[in-house]
C-alpha cells in the first residue's frame, strides 16, 4: 500500500519538535509549498482547506472549470491511513464551499446556496453548519438572522468564544467587499459588525481566517496599493487595546501576482495554509509543451499551499 504524504505529515503534527515534510527541492518551512499534491492539490480546481483540531479529517472545496459545481470534499484517517477524498455527506446537491471547523471539532461550517426551505429555491450564499454526533456529520442547519440576509454571505471562521467571521458585501460598507463579525451570547448571534480599518478599507476585503483567541486575523484584500496582483493575504494583530492594527502585507513568495486567498492556520498555530491559483504555464512552441504544462498541477487553477506559519505570524 503507497503512503499518503498525510500518514506523514501527521506525525510531523503530532510532534513539535519533529522536522518538516521535505519535498525535492525546499523544506515547508522556507516558501509555500503544495499541500499533497495529487491529491488535493491536483490540475482541477481545488481550494479552502479546514483540518479538523484532532487532526483526523480534512474538509477542501473542488469546483468546476467555470464553477458548474463546486461540492464540498471530505477525507478521513482510519487506522493510521488516510482514506481516498469523497464528497461529503452533507453536499454534492447545491453549490457548498469554505468548510471551517469550530475550535472544538464537533461543528463544521461552510457556505451554500441551498435552500432554507425544501422545494424552494435561492440565489444568494448564507452561511450553514453541521454537527458531529456519534462520529457522523448530521443535517445542515442554516445559522439563520441576523447573520444571514438577502445578500451574500462567505467564508466563515468561528473563535474560542463563538464570535463568527465572515465576508459581506452590504449597503454601508466600508469598501466593496467587509469583513464582518457577530458576537455570540446566550445562544444567540448579535448583529454583524464590519471590522475597523485597520482591516476594512474602500477597496475589497474577504475570506478571513480569526486565530481562536482573536489575536490576529489573516483575509484576502483586492485592490490594495500594495496588492502584487490578483489579490494578496494580509495580516492584523490585536493590540492591548483589543483594537486591530493596520494590516501588514505578507511577502512574497507568500503573495504572487495571481490571486492568493482563503487562509488556514492548523490548530496547534504551527501550520499555514491558503489557495492559490499561481500558474507555471509559459509560452511555448511546441504542442506537447503546452498540452503538459496545461496537464500539470500548477496550470493556473486553484491549489492548497501550505507551510510553517512562524514567518506569517510574526509580530509586526
Amino acid at each position: 500500500m503507497i503512503k499518503s504524504i498525510f500518514a506523514i505529515c501527521t506525525i510531523i503534527f503530532a510532534a513539535t519538535t519533529a522536522s518538516l515534510c521535505q519535498t525535492t527541492e525546499t523544506s515547508a518551512d522556507s516558501i509555500p509549498q503544495l499541500f499533497e499534491p495529487g491529491r488535493i492539490s491536483t490540475k482541477y480546481p481545488n481550494r479552502d482547506i479546514a483540518i479538523s483540531p484532532d487532526r483526523e479529517e480534512i474538509f477542501y472545496t473542488f469546483q468546476g472549470y467555470k464553477r458548474e459545481f463546486s461540492v464540498i470534499m471530505h477525507l478521513m484517517q482510519i487506522n493510521g491511513e488516510w482514506m481516498e477524498p469523497v464528497v461529503a455527506s452533507f453536499s454534492g446537491q447545491f453549490h457548498d464551499l469554505e468548510p471551517a471547523f469550530a475550535p472544538d471539532g464537533k461543528r463544521l461550517y461552510f457556505a451554500s446556496n441551498r435552500p432554507t426551505e425544501e422545494g424552494s429555491k435561492k440565489a444568494d450564499y448564507d452561511i450553514w453548519y453541521v454537527d458531529k454526533e456519534h462520529g457522523k456529520w448530521g443535517t445542515p442547519v442554516n445559522v439563520g438572522a441576523p447573520v444571514n440576509t438577502d445578500k451574500n454571505e462567505f467564508y466563515p471562521s468561528v473563535a474560542e468564544n463563538g464570535s463568527l467571521y465572515f465576508t459581506a458585501e452590504y449597503e454601508g460598507n466600508k469598501g466593496k467587499e467587509d469583513i464582518y463579525v457577530s458576537r455570540y451570547s446566550d445562544g444567540k448571534y448579535a448583529r454583524p459588525e464590519s471590522l475597523s480599518e485597520g482591516v476594512n478599507s474602500e477597496t475589497y476585503e474577504f475570506n478571513a481566517f480569526v486565530a481562536p483567541d482573536e489575536s490576529y486575523i489573516i483575509f484576502s484584500s483586492y485592490g490594495r496599493a500594495d496588492d502584487l496582483g490578483g489579490g494578496d493575504l494580509y495580516i492584523s494583530m490585536k493590540n492591548e487595546q483589543g483594537e486591530w492594527t493596520n494590516a501588514r502585507h505578507l511577502p512574497a513568495p507568500i503573495n504572487s501576482e495571481a490571486l492568493d486567498y482563503c487562509p488556514f492556520v492548523s490548530a496547534d498555530q504551527q501550520y499555514f495554509f491558503f489557495t492559490s491559483n499561481r500558474s507555471k504555464v509559459q509560452q511555448a512552441d511546441k504542442y506537447k509543451e503546452l498540452i503538459l504544462m496545461m496537464e500539470s498541477i500548477e496550470n493556473g487553477f486553484d491549489n492548497v499551499y501550505w507551510m510553517k506559519a512562524d514567518r506569517v505570524l510574526k509580530t509586526h
